[in-house]
């Protein structure tokens, strides 16, 4: 079991206690005993990656975060309030989540649409993240393919959460998809969002070496029933560029995670 380092004295922005996910009734359980807790970093926030095999979970922890799936037993904080509707985060899926009829402005705009926002507010407001994320000149396409391309669909994916709010973004494999040069585009574009906003980003992925290239911590689920049992921080300087790759620091840490995601596979 990992030996959380909960400080008392720092805010929790997310506390997951006593968490169990069971289909029939407590016969069989698919998560038990999970614990998982983000302290809250001031100024700086903080890049935590979820790793493990197929089915451990790894996507059901961040729909708890979400307010998409409640679990069958424990608790949800989200800073120190039980998730429900008015208390969630957003979250970037793998599969491309626009409205295909709207166009990539309205997309953007949408959590402030529903928040009551007036359209001049909302559509301002919206174009300041379209620019961030690279966006702007494709605001009035439909978010859509061929319109945009895959990247650029997650590009939208990301402003819409990002305008939804920026102090916490979930992300479950979402450039997995992605050709290896957009995939590269898109992780420092999240690291520089990360570093601007001082985001906490929770991350699923299954790609190693873009969980160490990305992370500042790295948690590594078993299943069976599922919880966390790896905590591996990243010790590699904060600003990141594809420099970093060819660090033998980098090269070390991708094999000191791919030997534990082995062993943890093999409990």
């Amino acid at each position: 079991m990992i030996t959380w380092n909960d400080n008392p004295d720092q805010k929790n922005i997310i506390d997951m206690s006593g968490i169990g996910q069971s289909y029939d009734g407590g016969e069989n359980w698919i998560i038990k005993d999970l614990r998982f807790i983000i302290e809250d970093k001031p100024d700086q926030g903080q890049f935590a990656v979820i790793l493990g095999m197929s089915g451990c979970g790894k996507s059901t922890v961040l729909r708890y975060i979400a307010g998409l799936q409640k679990p069958t037993q424990g608790k949800v904080l989200l800073n120190g309030k039980e998730v429900d509707e008015s208390q969630r985060a957003s979250m970037v899926f793998q599969q491309y989540s626009s409205l295909p009829w709207m166009s990539v402005l309205d997309n953007v705009a949408l959590a402030l649409r529903y928040q009551g926002a007036s359209r001049s507010e909302r559509e301002a407001k919206a174009m300041e993240m379209i620019k961030l994320v690279g966006l702007e000149g494709h605001e009035k396409k439909y978010a859509q393919y061929p319109s945009l391309s895959g990247g650029q669909l997650q590009r939208v994916a990301i402003a819409r959460s990002l305008l939804a709010n920026p102090d916490i973004l979930l992300m479950d494999e979402p450039f997995g998809a992605l050709d290896i040069k957009t995939k590269l585009q898109m992780q420092d574009l999240l690291t520089s969002i990360w570093h601007k906003f001082h985001s906490t980003i929770i991350f699923v992925t299954h790609d190693i070496s873009e969980a160490v290239y990305l992370a500042d911590d790295i948690y590594i689920m078993k299943a069976a029933p599922s919880h966390f049992v790896e905590h591996i921080p990243i010790d590699l300087p904060i600003n990141r560029t594809r420099a970093t790759k060819r660090d033998p620091r980098y090269t070390a840490l991708v094999h000191e995670v791919e030997d534990k995601m082995i062993a943890v596979s093999e409990m």
